[in-house]
């Protein structure tokens, strides 16, 4: 039974990329329409790797890779430079977040989660159903 679902691994990517890629653009419109007060408490995760300045613009280009990588993983189109964008975003966050709550696995483990997936649609690339598969 499961050596069938091999045949279909295309599929799988698809259905994979328009689940993550829908969670992303909505969580980066949430960014995005937040406007600057949004953007600039995004930004200030930058701090947990020592960079200082401009929030801001740190806060509204993780929104952007969000919202627009999110929008880039559904069409299958510059995959992997979006899923990279996505991936150093989801890293970015997760350390931020667990130098705020180091013993609280729930608070960083959605931005754990996203970093591995990014990672392996990275490897696996975007498949036969897609703008880069066509």
């Amino acid at each position: 039974m499961f050596k069938s679902l091999a045949k279909h691994s295309n599929l799988g990517l698809l259905i994979g990329r328009l689940g993550i890629g829908a969670i992303f653009i909505v969580f980066g419109w949430q960014k995005l329409s937040g406007g600057q007060a949004a953007w600039t408490h995004y930004g200030h995760a930058m701090a947990s790797l020592g960079v200082n300045f401009l929030p801001k613009i740190w806060g509204l280009v993780a929104a952007l890779s969000e919202f627009a990588g999110g929008i880039l993983l559904v069409l299958g189109f510059f995959f992997r430079p979006a899923a990279i964008l996505i991936a150093l975003t989801m890293l970015v966050a997760c350390v931020s977040t667990f130098r705020e709550h180091p013993h609280s696995f729930a608070q960083y483990s959605r931005s754990i989660e996203m970093f591995c997936i990014m990672i392996v649609f990275l490897f696996v690339g975007p498949g036969k159903y897609s703008f880069e598969g066509a």
